[in-house]
C-alpha cells in the first residue's frame, strides 16, 4: 500500500510541477514557434506514457497485493502484443513526425534571406556582413593572419566591401529572414540564442548554417553550447535585433575588409615621439617603475598593447572607481588623439629590448603550477602568450603587477565592462584563486619560467621540431 501511495504522489507531484513551475521557455523572438510546438508534443506524449505506466503499476500493486497464488505463465498474447506495438508506433510517430517537418523547414532558408557569417574561436565570436554588393567574399584558412583574422580571399572582389565586426556584438534587422553562415577556426563550437529557438554546430573545415526571422527588437545573449575547452563557459556574445533604420546606422559605422588592408603600417619613429609622456612612468626602456605603479610593458605583443590603450581611451578600462591606478592611466590617453597614434606608439613599445623584470613576489611555485594548468590554455605552457587568443605574455613581466591584476579581475575591478570581452573571460577564470596567497603562488611559478630570450629560443626550437 505504501508503494502505491508513493507512486501516486510521484505522478501528482510531477504533473503539478509541470504546470506550476516558474521555469519555462524564454520568450519567443523569432519565427520558430513550430520548434516550441514540437517540444510540447514530446512533453505530452511522454507525459501521458509516464502517467499511464505509473497508474498501471499502482493498479497492479493494489490488485495483486498479499497474494500467495502461483502466477500463470503465458508465453504468447497476440492481442496484447499487437496493441502495445500499435500504441508505441503511434506515440513514436507523434514525436518524430513534427520534428521531421520542422527540420525540412530549418534546412531550407528562403531565397530572400540575408546572409551574414559568425566565426567562432576559443573563446570569442566575430562576424562578417555583406557590403554594398550584398555578397560575402570567399574565404580560406590559408589566408588567416593577424591582419586578416577572417581568412578572406584578398583576390576576390566580392570580399573587399565585406563589413568586419571584431567585437562580440552583432546587429541584425527585425522582420527580415537571416541566414547565419557558421565557421570555426579551431574546435567544435555551437551558436545558440535561446530566444531564437535555433542552434547549430560550427565544425572546423566546414561551413554550416541556420536561419530565422527575428520578430522582436532587443538584445539577446549568444552562447556556445558545445564544450570547446576550459574557457567554454565564458564564450558569450550578443545579438541586437534593430529596426531597419537603426541597423543601417550601425552597419554604416563598421569597417570594410578593404579598409583594414589599406591601413598604413605603424611608424615606430612617430611612436617614439609619442612615447615621451609614457616614459615618465614606464621608464625610458619600458621596464616599468614599481614606485609609480607603472608595470613593465616591453615583451608584450603589439596588438595587445594597442588593444589595452584603446580600452583606456574608450573608458572600457580604468573607469572603475576602485581601480585607482587605472584611473591615472585613462586621462593620459588624451595625448593619443586617434587610432593611428595608438598603433604608432604600440609598435615602438613592442620593438623595445625585452629584459626580465625583477622578482618581488614569493610563493609556493609547486602549488602555483597546479593553478597555472588553467592559465596555460591561453597564455601558453611557458607563459609566452598566445596573440590569437588575446592573451599577453606573462613570463618576464612585473610580478607585482600580475598579482594586482588577478586581484582586480577576481573582484570585478577590471573586466566587468560589458564591452571588455577578454576581461570578462579573465574575470571568470580568476575565480579559481581562493585568496591572495594562491595568486602569489601562481605568479611565483610564472617567475620560474624561461626569461624572454630563453623562451623565444624554446619556442623556435619547438616550431622547428614540429616542421
Amino acid at each position: 500500500m505504501l508503494l502505491a501511495v508513493v507512486l501516486l504522489l510521484l505522478v501528482v507531484g510531477t504533473v503539478a510541477f509541470h504546470f506550476l513551475s516558474p521555469w519555462w521557455f524564454t520568450p519567443l523572438a523569432s519565427n520558430w514557434g513550430t520548434i516550441d510546438l514540437t517540444i510540447l508534443i514530446t512533453f505530452w506524449v511522454t507525459g501521458v506514457v509516464f502517467i499511464a505506466v505509473n497508474l498501471f503499476l499502482i493498479y497492479c500493486v493494489l490488485k495483486f497485493r498479499n497474494r500467495t497464488e502461483r502466477a500463470d505463465y503465458e508465453p504468447e498474447n497476440t492481442k496484447l502484443e499487437v496493441g502495445l506495438t500499435v500504441i508505441t508506433a503511434i506515440g513514436v510517430a507523434a514525436m518524430l513526425a513534427p520534428g521531421l517537418f520542422v527540420w525540412g523547414q530549418f534546412i531550407d532558408p528562403p531565397d530572400e534571406a540575408w546572409e551574414l557569417e559568425a566565426l567562432g574561436q576559443q573563446w570569442r565570436w566575430m562576424y562578417r556582413l555583406p557590403g554594398e554588393d550584398g555578397e560575402l567574399g570567399t574565404t580560406d584558412p590559408g589566408f588567416i593572419s593577424a591582419d586578416n583574422p577572417f581568412g578572406i580571399n584578398p583576390h576576390d572582389e566580392r570580399g573587399q566591401d565585406d563589413l568586419l565586426v571584431s567585437s562580440s556584438e552583432v546587429h541584425i534587422p527585425v522582420d527580415r529572414p537571416v541566414t547565419f553562415l557558421l565557421r570555426s577556426k579551431d574546435v567544435l563550437h555551437n551558436f545558440a540564442v535561446a530566444q531564437f529557438r535555433v542552434k547549430m554546430d560550427l565544425v572546423p573545415g566546414l561551413v554550416t548554417y541556420m536561419w530565422l526571422t527575428p520578430t522582436e527588437t532587443g538584445t539577446y545573449d549568444i552562447l556556445c553550447e558545445e564544450l570547446c575547452g576550459v574557457g567554454h563557459f565564458a564564450m558569450r556574445g550578443r545579438v541586437v535585433v534593430d529596426s531597419q533604420e537603426d541597423f543601417d546606422a550601425w552597419s554604416a559605422q563598421q569597417v570594410t575588409f578593404a579598409e583594414t588592408q589599406a591601413l598604413p603600417p605603424p611608424d615606430p619613429t612617430i611612436g617614439q615621439a609619442l612615447y615621451g609622456t609614457c616614459m615618465a612612468c614606464h621608464g625610458v626602456d619600458g621596464s616599468g617603475v614599481e614606485q609609480l605603479n607603472a608595470p613593465k610593458i616591453t615583451g608584450l605583443d603589439e596588438a595587445y598593447i594597442a588593444h589595452q590603450l584603446t580600452n583606456f581611451k574608450k573608458g572600457i578600462r580604468g573607469a572603475n572607481e576602485e581601480d585607482k591606478y587605472g584611473q591615472t592611466m585613462a586621462p593620459m590617453m588624451a595625448l593619443l588623439p586617434d587610432d593611428a597614434s595608438i598603433r604608432h606608439v604600440s609598435a615602438y613599445v613592442a620593438g623595445l629590448p625585452d629584459e626580465q623584470a625583477a622578482t618581488t613576489i614569493e610563493g609556493d611555485a609547486e602549488m602555483g603550477k597546479r593553478y597555472y594548468v588553467t592559465c596555460e590554455q591561453c597564455h601558453g605552457d611557458i607563459g609566452q602568450g598566445i596573440p590569437a587568443m588575446g592573451a599577453p605574455r606573462l613570463s618576464g613581466q612585473s610580478d607585482w603587477y600580475l598579482v594586482r591584476q588577478l586581484f582586480n579581475f577576481k573582484h570585478g575591478i577590471r573586466g566587468a565592462h560589458p564591452d571588455d570581452l577578454y576581461g570578462f573571460q579573465m574575470g571568470a577564470m580568476a575565480r579559481i584563486f581562493r585568496d591572495q596567497q594562491s595568486m602569489f603562488d601562481v605568479v611565483a611559478y610564472i617567475n620560474t619560467m624561461p626569461s624572454p630570450a630563453e623562451g623565444e629560443n624554446q619556442i623556435a626550437s619547438l616550431e622547428l621540431n614540429q616542421e
